[in-house]
């Protein structure tokens, strides 16, 4: 059976409550969470896109052509495959506070949503969270009928203020619920949190080493995505730059638009880089500390990028005999001649 990693489509921002406990009258403590792959998982999956100079994705690539680097050492995999068209399991994770009924953001969506499903594939399946202030609710359960969820979402009303840093840490377990192997959580918000618990600085952490990509439409201008001035921070741009920072730690990316031409872009983009990646694995070897490894990829030179997980938490990966290294080499130098 084919081994396909999860992958999670982030195009807007979710928000849900984490499970606490406090004394009455006392501030709730948040209890940490932490989504990545673990030793005890005993394999470790590596999605990634590769874009050539024109920026579109590269479907030809070959095995030979990839070179995988833990912590900077480079590890042999026992596995390359493609997904050129594989159908996919949408977590669509919808903003449903008060600011999304600003400035069109919540027609936008719902404008998204649409295109996105104009896009589907046999064997698609969606499920929808809408999210404010509260945990992200389940509103429509993972199904092949993708009309609930328009349905559903043409009945939210936008209220309240905005946790999405909750709610987006607790995605990708509730992306397990979908039937493929290829998963992608979809992600509708204008990226303005103002109710967490949950920091800024932590959900980074929290969310390294998860084994998806997220895929962030953020609902805003891109003239909007400025430099933050740290003497004079603005709050409601400044989360579309922990959005971008999330996207690309686990491989994905960030889309800014809420106009049509806009959203139908970035849903083609976001198309072509999901249903064509690739995927390289290895176990790791049981030995030395539990702990987070920084995962990097060489390719050869008609690549422009390449969008890959930012590690893994587990133990040490096995390593390439000094044959092989050597052999690695001289591969390099060819490519290069």
């Amino acid at each position: 059976m084919c081994r396909l990693s999860t992958f999670v489509l982030a195009i807007l921002v979710a928000t849900s409550a984490l499970a606490q406990t406090a004394a009455p009258g006392a501030q709730p403590e948040v209890q940490p969470l932490k989504f990545a792959d673990t030793v005890s998982v005993g394999y470790v999956m590596v999605p990634f896109t590769v874009l050539g100079s024109k920026g579109g994705p590269i479907t030809d690539l070959r095995q030979r052509e990839v070179q995988l680097f833990v912590d900077g050492v480079p590890v042999p995999s026992d596995m390359f495959e493609r997904s050129m068209n594989a159908p996919v399991s949408f977590t669509i994770l919808l903003d449903g506070s008060g600011s999304m009924g600003l400035a069109g953001k919540m027609p936008a969506a719902r404008a998204a949503m649409a295109t996105l499903i104009a896009h589907r594939k046999p064997g698609d399946d969606f499920a929808l969270y809408v999210f404010d202030d509260h945990e992200a609710a389940e509103v429509v359960p993972f199904t092949e009928d993708a009309a609930k969820i328009m349905r559903a979402m043409n009945d939210v009303k936008p209220f309240g203020k905005t946790a999405f840093f909750d709610a987006l840490a607790t995605m990708p377990a509730r992306s397990e619920l979908g039937k493929n192997p290829t998963r992608a959580i979809i992600l509708l918000s204008d990226g303005i949190d103002n109710a967490s618990h949950l920091t800024r600085a932590q959900l980074p952490g929290l969310l390294e080493g998860v084994s998806v990509p997220i895929y962030a439409l953020g609902l805003r201008e891109p003239a909007e995505k400025q430099p933050m001035d740290p003497k004079h921070p603005n709050e409601e741009f400044s989360d579309l730059g922990l959005l971008e920072e999330i996207a690309n730690q686990t491989g994905g990316r960030l889309f800014l638009g809420n106009r049509p031409e806009q959203l139908s872009e970035a849903v083609d983009a976001l198309e072509n880089n999901l249903r064509a990646q690739y995927l390289i694995g290895f176990s790791p070897t049981g030995k030395g500390a539990v702990k987070y490894r920084r995962i990097a990829l060489k390719l050869a030179g008609r690549v422009r990028s390449v969008r890959v997980r930012a590690g893994y938490l587990g133990t040490e990966p096995p390593i390439l005999s000094a044959a092989a290294r050597d052999k690695t080499k001289k591969n390099e130098r060819k490519r290069s001649s």
